[in-house]
């Protein structure tokens, strides 16, 4: 009986030391397996954070490059910010130190602790920007504090600044913060969230030059997040210079003369395609957008009834009015249905398919040719030339000089325009083209649709004898100490589809309506700069028959003019318009003619033309 107890508890006791034995194996194994996951797998995720709480990585913005006028003058440069930003790691008690930051900055506490209150983990290592752009006082407050505001550092980073305010606000451009898109679609290498890229203009088109490269110092830290010393740092590489081809004097002075209203004007070189002002109004302050535009602002400017943001000089489309009559005047002449010696007789109306189309003459202009119909707008000379000619076969001349595409200038979002045909309106509303409409067509109106850009550049080609130019923005590309990158060299995109002899007579028409007796332009005549133009009024809703004439302001006419000078050698076209204005002769005539004398009355351009630089009609 006593062996089978002895036996008994030594199969216990065996039974027992296994058990343990295999419990202290799956512990061990754990431990092991927590060892090598901790070792293997998080290794570099707790080295990171060991080191992170010493030594930090800290990103060099490069200075962006200027932009400048042809001539040197600055239009944007660069200034240094202030900004307070946060590590949450670092500050111990981040509600006390936010707090406190808080009163000392006199901003309610909410303001700051939202912008903190996701940062867990990693993310707590990593620096939130609370503040942008803080004054000199406020710096000096934090900076006075910061052995009480552990995790605070304040950060100089480089900020836009445009030195001229408004000043060609549409053709420059503004900033913005890179958006998560952006980031996404991988076409912006070397960016991060916060980072600021152009939006719009010259900023967006050249941004890849202007931006730069950024560089980058590490630096040991304490346990308040100070920097306690620079280990190592790699330069930025700051951005390249742009020169644009604008003037600034004829920048300035063009946007004096659309002040107050919702207008556009371009100016060109007509013998290189070089863009000398774009002005578009009402204008708008870019320095709105650096570091960031609050709500109110922003729905202020997209809901202004101008359109502000609007760059009128590229995006807005108008019907051409009379201007149109140059391309309708040079199919006429080269498919051979009129010529010189044409002429038509104007009783101020043509009936045609039983409606009676008016000219803007309502006695008529009687006989008249080619140079008069120009000269003096006459309406029914274009509708019997548009009658020989058909919608089609005009609209192939449009396209051929330019219109109803974009014009390659580079500037996003460009509009096209629109030049119709029949093939277009059977596709556009299922239904057949209608003689009538070809009238409306010839003098501008129906569905005809046109740019500013896209006028002055066909008035530059006209002027130089017909070579058309793709125009052009950029001048010339520099480092920051000078060194030239590129220069543009003009581009021809070649001639518009006119005879020497065709071109002639529409040039000798152009020069009868601002010198001739009877020009539609003559208040545009300047005695010692010849000028030749053409004026245009486009309908914004159809002419009223019958009834009172009154017309509310937002429904009025738009008033055109495009011109260039001097005649014989063009170194200015222009095209201006002014949205409701009514009479291209009174509302954008003279601010072209201002123009021209802006540009040609100085000794930069010509000493023979050195006269006085006076804002006052003269002629």
């Amino acid at each position: 009986m006593n062996q089978y107890f002895k036996s008994t508890d030594a199969d216990w006791v065996k039974q027992r030391i296994v058990g343990f034995s295999l419990f202290a194996l799956l512990a061990f194994s754990a431990l092991l397996a927590r060892l090598v996951y901790l070792q293997a797998v998080m290794g570099e995720d707790y080295q990171r954070l060991s080191v992170n709480n010493s030594i930090r990585l800290q990103i060099i913005d490069p200075p962006r490059g200027l932009i400048l006028d042809a001539g040197g003058v600055k239009l944007a440069e660069n200034r240094p910010s202030f900004d307070v930003i946060f590590t949450p790691k670092d500050a111990g008690d981040a509600r006390r130190v936010l707090g406190d930051l808080a009163a000392y900055l006199q901003v309610p506490d909410d303001d700051l602790l939202s912008r903190v209150k996701h940062t867990r983990g990693l993310g707590a290592f990593r620096p939130v920007v609370l503040r942008q752009d803080i004054g000199r006082d406020a710096l000096a407050v934090v900076e006075a504090r910061k052995v009480d505001l552990p995790g605070v550092q304040v950060d100089v980073r480089i900020r836009r600044n445009y030195l001229q305010g408004s000043l060609a606000a549409h053709l420059i451009g503004y900033l913005g913060e890179v958006s998560p898109e952006d980031l996404s679609r991988g076409a912006l290498t070397g960016l991060r969230g916060g980072d600021t890229i152009g939006k719009s203009g010259v900023e967006r088109e050249f941004d890849a030059l202007l931006r730069g490269e950024p560089g980058g110092r590490q630096v040991e830290v304490n346990a308040s997040g100070q920097v306690m010393r620079v280990l190592n740092t790699v330069a930025a590489r700051p951005g390249h210079n742009v020169h644009l081809t604008i003037d600034h004097m004829l920048q300035e002075r063009t946007e004096q003369l659309l002040e107050g209203l919702a207008a556009a004007a371009v100016a060109v070189d007509p013998r290189t395609g070089r863009i000398l002002a774009m002005a578009s109004s009402p204008p708008f302050s870019p320095n709105a957008f650096v570091g960031g535009i609050d709500a109110p602002r922003w729905e202020a400017m997209v809901s202004h009834p101008f359109r502000a943001l609007e760059n009128k000089a590229i995006q807005g489309e108008y019907p051409p009015g009379s201007t149109y009559k140059i391309v309708t005047a040079l199919a006429g002449l080269e498919e051979k249905v009129i010529d010189e010696t044409s002429v038509f007789d104007c009783a101020g109306f043509l009936s045609f398919a039983g409606r009676d189309y008016r000219c803007w003459k309502k006695e008529g202009h009687g006989r008249v040719d080619i140079r008069r119909a120009m000269a003096e707008s006459c309406d029914v000379f274009f509708y019997r030339v548009a009658q020989r000619l058909g919608v089609d076969r005009l609209a192939w001349y449009a396209k051929a000089c330019g219109l109803g595409a974009a014009t390659g200038i580079g500037l996003e979002p460009e509009s096209r325009g629109l030049i119709p045909s029949s093939v277009w309106k059977k596709k556009r509303f299922g239904v057949p083209w209608q003689d009538g409409e070809t009238l409306s067509i010839a003098i501008g109106q129906g569905y005809n649709l046109t740019t500013p850009l896209q006028m002055a550049m066909l008035t530059a080609a006209v002027g130089n004898d017909g070579v058309r130019h793709r125009p052009q923005i950029l001048d010339r590309v520099e480092t920051m100490e000078g060194a030239l990158v590129h220069r543009s060299q003009p581009e021809a995109l070649g001639k518009l589809p006119a005879s020497p002899r065709t071109l002639a007579l529409i040039q000798q028409g152009l020069s009868a309506v601002v010198n001739g007796e009877r020009g539609t332009a003559r208040r545009v005549h300047i005695n010692d700069i010849e000028i030749a133009g053409k004026t245009g009024t486009s309908q914004v809703v159809g002419r009223r028959e019958g009834g009172d004439d009154y017309t509310p302001p937002h429904l009025r006419p738009h008033a055109w003019f495009v011109c260039y000078a001097p005649v014989g050698s063009p170194r200015i076209a222009i095209a201006v318009v002014v949205e409701n204005g009514e009479h291209g002769s009174s509302a954008a005539g003279p601010i072209a003619r201002e123009m021209v004398k802006t540009y040609l009355r100085r000794p930069a351009a010509d000493p023979r033309l050195a006269l006085e630089m006076s804002g006052t009609p003269g002629g």
